[in-house]
């Protein structure tokens, strides 16, 4: 029988759920077990696709296209465990097919409710997941929002239902609270009582407590815990802040014996963790040496989750490349009012480390810019003039989606002349639509429906940094946009000494642009790729593109 381990959180929310989850999967993973994880998400959204970066974070794309949760990426970085839409579950997924199986009459003339329908749909794609997978040895099910939450309401029920139907050495809670300081450095448990309080009158007595406080709790208060939540004294975990990385955490729960806890819970006879890949991740993260300033140009910057797998994907390449990436966030809107030089100086002045470390390396100015993606019109123009800052002033540049269709623009206004270039998405009148939809996506309404989401092969063409980056001809990798370089100029950019480096795999589609790297427009490194490389980045193999970007920028500053 398969085993299940439900993780929910309490208290209030952005305590780490999906970090914690992700951790206790590496770690049974560690020990040879095959892991599977689902999110399930409470927003009535279907998916992730039309949700501002504002409101929920980046959008999350698996292989097979879903948009979902940012907390699949943590999942996809931690573990090796395979994912695709199935794995992410929403209320608007579930009501959906509920309701389109009444109006078809599945139902037979019943009365539908959230207990049977509703419930019985969420556990129907929890065992779709582990259908997909007869190898299977444990699912972990992460329930997005806090215990109390109405819209959480049915999901803890359906966990409740598995856990029941399944034994309790099959299925177990794991719930994740807070434990604040207050006053005079004094830890307080009340709010992680009350909180298991709710799980109990949902009907869940939680086995395994994971305690998210400021230190390691000392063991009169796990004590003290554990007797008010009818918890065991050595199911109670602390799950303190880091000042280094998230990818210690592992490491913090095995030393707690969290991954044993569990397995005995769950009746599985524990096998020897093998840590070495995470022991060789903080090995490395321990010996970076210098530190390079990396300007990202884009729209969000004030939610730092907005662009998660983009600085994660920075962090893993620092450590493949021994530096420290210090991140320089700058809203584009500010290079559409200010001098790019002031701008760009003024950020890596106001940095957070531009004090001792940067300064002993002799510079202290921005060593790379990365444009991210993204939609809409605002801000574009001050991305076009942090590529053509870049490009200039032959400062290593990343483009990644919408990073690469300001590249273009770039080119086409300073480069061919074409002073009113511009992409339709931005100005559909433009005399120059470098940047288009391709006829097949004209009449699309769905926008999270879009033709270029999810894998898609790229072929990289001879002597071109993309594919010295891969090693290899074809590359795959996750696409999500809509709109596409303009075929109908191909011959004019490549003509004025653009690289053309990257294609479809039919050769139908632009995926990747390159600056030249020698003659009156010679640069560094400019790279512009419409695939996200940020989704596949891990901390044990980061990715390519970014890695090489990195690298050069290691190089702009002479380290």
């Amino acid at each position: 029988m398969n085993k299940f381990i439900f993780v929910s959180g309490g208290v209030c929310s952005s305590l780490g759920k999906g970090v914690a989850a992700s951790s206790m999967a590496a770690l049974l993973e560690s020990r040879g077990l095959n892991v599977r994880m689902v999110k399930c998400d409470p927003y009535i959204n279907v998916n992730a696709g039309t949700m501002s970066p504002y409101t929920h974070g980046e959008v999350y794309v698996t292989d097979d296209g879903a948009e979902t949760d940012l907390d699949l990426g943590n999942y996809a970085r931690f573990t090796s465990v395979p994912l695709s839409r199935a794995n992410s579950i929403t209320t608007g997924q579930v009501y959906e097919s509920v309701i389109r199986k009444e109006r078809e009459g599945r139902y037979l003339g019943r009365c539908v409710q959230v207990i049977p329908h509703i419930t019985d749909e969420i556990k129907a794609r929890i065992q779709a997941v582990i259908d997909g997978a007869p190898d299977n040895d444990i699912v972990i099910v992460e329930i997005g929002g806090t215990v109390g939450d109405i819209e959480c309401i049915p999901f803890l029920e359906a966990a409740r239902q598995l856990i029941m139907e399944s034994g309790r050495t099959n299925a177990i809670s794991v719930h994740l609270t807070l434990i604040p300081i207050v006053a005079e450095g004094e830890l307080k448990t009340k709010p992680t009582q009350h909180s298991v309080k709710a799980m109990q009158e949902m009907g869940i007595q939680p086995d395994v407590l994971i305690c998210r406080a400021p230190v390691l709790l000392d063991e009169a208060t796990r004590r003290k815990i554990a007797l008010f939540t009818n918890i065991d004294n050595d199911a109670v975990f602390t799950c303190r802040d880091i000042d280094d990385t998230i990818y210690e955490i592992p490491q913090m729960f095995y030393e707690q014996k969290l991954d044993q806890v569990v397995l005995k819970k769950l009746g599985i006879e524990a096998r020897h963790a093998e840590l070495a890949q995470w022991h060789s991740v903080m090995e490395r993260f321990k010996s970076r040496k210098g530190t390079v300033k990396i300007g990202v140009v884009g729209k969000y910057m004030d939610l730092h989750d907005a662009y998660k797998s983009v600085y994660e994907a920075f962090f893993h390449a620092g450590l493949e490349c021994g530096v420290e990436v210090e991140l320089v966030k700058i809203d584009s809107s500010r290079l559409e009012e200010e001098q790019p030089d002031q701008v760009m100086a003024a950020a890596a002045a106001s940095s957070a480390a531009s004090s001792a470390a940067s300064a002993a390396d002799g510079n202290e100015g921005i060593n790379g810019i990365l444009v991210p993606g993204g939609f809409g019109p605002r801000g574009i123009a001050g991305m076009v003039n942090a590529a053509a800052w870049a490009r200039k002033n032959k400062i290593p540049f990343l483009g990644i989606s919408l990073g690469m269709h300001v590249m273009t623009i770039d080119w086409a206004r300073n480069v061919l002349g074409w002073e009113t270039a511009d992409s339709t998405e931005f100005n559909p009148d433009t005399k120059y639509p470098v940047v288009s939809l391709i006829a097949e996506q004209t009449d699309v309404k769905n926008y999270s429906g879009t033709i270029r989401l999810g894998k898609g092969v790229s072929v990289a063409e001879p002597d071109t940094l993309l594919l010295k980056a891969y090693g290899e001809k074809t590359i795959t990798e996750r696409h999500r946009h809509r709109f596409e370089f303009s075929n109908m100029y191909r011959k004019e950019m490549k003509d004025s000494g653009l690289v053309l480096s990257g294609f479809s795999a039919d050769g139908s589609l632009v995926d990747c642009i390159e600056w030249p790297r020698s003659g009156e427009f010679g640069h560094p490194w400019g790279v512009g790729a419409m695939f996200h490389p940020e989704f596949k980045s891990r901390p044990t193999a980061a990715a390519p593109l970014f890695r090489d970007f990195i690298a050069a920028a290691k190089s702009n500053k002479g380290l």
